[in-house]
């Protein structure tokens, strides 16, 4: 009797097995059919070797930008929450939905990706289950340490957590202790149907940290008093992107950025932060010669004469700025070398293909298993 239900419960197992793989086959033919991100040679990590089965992620709200960014994985993502998902004008596509906090416990999940260290140091103990704070665990770091302390400790210190970078210049500011790091750098996607034309004989500046501190100045801060100094020398205009639109200027929501800046003839960066804009990659993208300061990942981001300038002497950055005024054919090479730049190092399928690996690193879910 016991042989017989011994092998009856091996039977089972491999009955299920099999159609757990059968399942996997039709998920991995239903995501390679619908792609989140394609263009006209799609991205390799589509293929066999990558091609992940699909994960479901608890994660929590990210910058918007990043989150949407994150949604064109082939997984689905659960935003723990307490409120309604905030309003956004990035589109969240249905694989990305809302979990109140208090349902997280009795949920199942693959993975859990954290963003804010409030998320890794509290609300992982006041809502998971012991069980679910042992899931594989990925930490995305998106700023430098504040105040420009270089070589602050990460709050993250142990070894099985995964922590993600989004530039090279914040994973070298902290000290990452004994956490495995990986960077993985922003995606954005280019706008087909737009291209950089340059005729405005004016800069642009992208208004989302000089105005949202008013009078609030730090010494690795917005950069205003630098805008300030170089706009009574170079014309430049204002283009808010996150912050409340003020009487003269108008609030430009992040997907209209490209139409709203292709017509300058460069975009000008005074941040002196360490963390590199989303909006400076847009403006990339699309095709606009960059210039500002040599400090952060703006240093090793922007190639002087190829792509833009970046300088610490504001002379130096003026003359510069004068010169694509005087030169458009030139404005439109630098543009041409930006747009080259952002697209190697920004790309989505980079982006995808990235994240598809630290997620199968921490996993160990690896490709769709084929049938024999």
């Amino acid at each position: 009797m016991q042989a017989t239900c011994s092998v009856q419960r091996e039977h089972d197992r491999r009955c299920e097995q099999l159609a757990r793989r059968l399942r996997q086959h039709k998920q991995r033919d239903r995501y390679r059919s619908k792609l989140p991100y394609s263009d006209s040679n799609p991205a390799k990590f589509f293929e066999s070797d990558y091609c992940m089965q699909p994960l479901r992620i608890l994660t929590w709200q990210a910058h918007s930008s990043y989150l949407h960014a994150l949604g064109q994985l082939p997984h689905q993502f659960y935003l723990m929450t307490d409120t309604e998902l905030p309003a956004t004008d990035w589109p969240y596509g249905d694989n990305i939905h809302l979990l109140p906090a208090e349902q997280a416990s009795s949920a199942q999940f693959d993975c859990i990706l954290f963003h804010r260290r409030e998320q890794y140091l509290e609300e992982q103990h006041r809502y998971l289950s012991p069980m679910q704070r042992r899931l594989p665990r990925i930490y995305v770091e998106h700023a430098a340490p504040a105040d420009d302390q270089a070589g602050t400790r990460h709050p993250v210190d142990d070894p099985d957590v995964l922590l993600v970078h989004v530039t090279s210049y914040n994973a070298l500011m902290w000290d990452n202790g004994r956490q495995t790091i990986r960077v993985i750098h922003h995606g954005v996607a280019a706008s087909a149907d737009l291209d950089y034309s340059g005729e405005r004989q004016c800069g642009v500046v992208l208004g989302n940290r000089l105005w949202s501190q008013p009078g609030s100045e730090s010494r690795h801060g917005p950069g205003s008093d630098i805008y300030q100094q170089l706009c009574r020398r170079i014309p430049l205009e204002v283009v808010p992107t996150q912050c409340p639109a003020t009487p003269e200027h108008t609030h430009c929501a992040p997907l209209q950025l490209p139409a709203k800046v292709i017509h300058y003839r460069f975009l000008f960066h005074p941040a002196r932060s360490h963390t590199l804009d989303p909006g400076v990659i847009a403006a990339m993208m699309s095709g606009l010669p960059v210039i500002g300061l040599a400090t952060g990942e703006m240093a090793n981001l922007i190639q002087n004469g190829v792509s833009g300038y970046v300088e610490t002497d504001l002379d130096k950055l003026a003359a510069h700025m004068q010169e694509l005024l005087d030169n458009p054919h030139y404005a439109f090479a630098l543009g041409r070398g930006a747009q080259r730049r952002a697209r190697q190092r920004f790309g989505m399928p980079r982006f995808l293909a990235d994240w598809n690996a630290a997620l199968q690193s921490v996993t160990g879910l690896r490709a769709v298993p084929g049938m024999d």
